[in-house]
């Protein structure tokens, strides 16, 4: 911060395990990602090459050398392993991700059915070579998962070797653990935070007012992803109370209490 303020959330530091911002860089520029970095990137601690956009860009290891100088950890999108394993080409995929010098990976079965306990040999696998993100929730609107199923991967996946698991919302935020309104899923979210430690999981929440819930249910330093590289400050304010949204989240009630008589006196 550029001037000391009481009652400020402390944020924690990187390498994070809480606190963690994920940014969606769905086909930036090389110099859009160093915008990127040079703007927020101390904020930032993994950055997803969405879907298959790293197939179809230019200077990828460029990018991805920016990002890893900036302490930014760098996966390709799930869908993209997804497509190596529908083809029978995972080891095609290790080798890709080491071409690419990545140290993380991201697991999902959003495109395509793969039996869970398959799922969690290929995250078994990985997590030998790699750090592992696997993504839990289906992409697909109206699909309904029960939350003590929900639960039950989320544990099965972490136990399989994935160092946190990404709670689905897609870049619409308008699945999973959302409604289609991009409301939450008030039910399933507690139900899962009642089994799984918060620390343990990222929740991918693309829309401000999803960002703004999060943090007023788990505080400042909750782990959230699929964040637009244009939201990354914005969402620094949302976490430390300096945005309207989460104002008056961190400060003591006799402040909130005296603000209170002043406005409605």
């Amino acid at each position: 911060m550029n001037i000391n303020l009481p009652h400020i959330p402390q944020r924690t530091a990187k390498p994070r395990n809480s606190g963690f911002t994920m940014v969606m860089d769905k086909g930036l520029s090389l110099r859009q990602a160093e915008d990127l970095v040079s703007a927020g990137g101390h904020y930032i601690d993994a950055v997803k090459l969405g879907f298959g956009t790293s197939v179809v860009s230019q200077q990828v290891k460029e990018k991805i050398a920016l990002y890893k100088s900036a302490h930014i950890k760098t996966y390709l999108g799930g869908t993209l392993l997804e497509a190596f394993i529908v083809r029978n080409k995972f080891d095609d995929y290790l080798k890709h991700i080491s071409s690419l010098n990545l140290e993380m990976a991201e697991v999902s079965d959003g495109s395509i059915h793969l039996p869970h306990e398959k799922k969690c040999e290929y995250i078994h696998q990985l997590s030998k070579h790699v750090t592992v993100l696997s993504e839990v929730g289906s992409k697909e609107e109206g699909i309904i998962i029960h939350p003590q199923k929900w639960v039950k991967m989320m544990k099965a996946e972490l136990e399989a070797g994935s160092w946190k698991v990404i709670a689905e919302a897609r870049e619409s935020g308008t699945v999973g653990i959302f409604h289609k309104s991009g409301s939450a899923h008030v039910m399933l979210i507690n139900r899962i935070t009642s089994k799984i430690p918060e620390e343990s999981i990222i929740w991918e929440t693309p829309q401000k007012s999803q960002q703004v819930y999060f943090i007023k249910q788990m505080g400042a330093n909750v782990n959230l992803g699929n964040i637009a590289p244009d939201d990354v400050i914005s969402l620094e304010t949302l976490r430390l109370g300096l945005r309207g949204d989460t104002f008056f989240n961190y400060l003591p009630e006799n402040i909130v209490k005296a603000h209170k008589q002043k406005t409605e006196s």
